[in-house]
């Protein structure tokens, strides 16, 4: 596999076939790159809601309403459609559970190691909690590694994927009681498998050169 290759031939999918379905087996894999995604600090403070029938697309499509309305038929007609979330709030309580898994992971030779993990997790949560204060906005960045990592996987996997900021997140998050949970919505992505009349597939890609937005040193 040539993963270059993957990047150039990915793409915002903006017709998808609806009556083409991920199996289960290749989405339990897409599955597994959600919960293995990177995170600052392996924050993770992300949740997914995720729809792969009609009724919960159309749970989902009702943030593609109205000036969103271009964005429906991509929720509707995909086959799995991931709402990410990001935690509106870390705390110590939160940086402790972190621990507990990892602990429970294996990831501790002992005692020392553990309270140094700790103490340079903490350092960072408390910068962008106290010092910061812009915790609600470097979580959300996390959640974009993640979206990152399920773009480029689903490519990888032969699927078909587009990004959707183009949602009403006010009306998703009360659809789905998130706030009452701590999390917020974020973006949509829809996946599944291109239409033959999708009008994006046979473009080319278009990048700016490395000339111009690389320099090396």
């Amino acid at each position: 596999m040539n993963i270059a290759e993957v990047a150039k031939t990915r793409y915002a999918t903006k017709k998808f076939a609806a009556d083409k379905r991920i199996p289960d087996e290749v989405f339990a894999q897409i599955k597994e790159l959600l919960r293995f995604s990177p995170s600052s600090v392996n924050s993770q403070p992300w949740h997914f809601v995720i729809a792969d029938s009609p009724a919960a697309k159309q749970r989902l499509a009702k943030g593609t309403q109205g000036q969103y309305g271009a964005n429906e038929a991509k929720v509707l007609d995909a086959s799995h459609v991931i709402l990410l979330c990001a935690k509106t709030q870390i705390d110590d309580d939160y940086v402790r559970h972190l621990m507990a898994v990892e602990e429970q992971d294996g990831r501790f030779a002992d005692e020392a190691a553990k309270d140094g993990a700790y103490k340079v997790r903490s350092f960072y949560v408390n910068m962008h909690r106290l010092e910061l204060q812009d915790t609600e906005c470097w979580m959300q960045k996390q959640v974009y590694l993640n979206m990152g990592t399920i773009l480029l996987g689903a490519g990888v996997l032969g699927v078909d994927a587009v990004p959707i900021e183009g949602v009403d997140t006010d009306i998703l998050n009360a659809e789905f009681d998130l706030p009452s949970r701590g999390y917020s919505a974020q973006a949509l992505i829809a996946l599944g498998y291109r239409d033959e009349q999708d009008f994006n597939a046979s473009l080319p890609k278009s990048r700016l050169s490395e000339d111009e937005i690389m320099t090396f040193i």
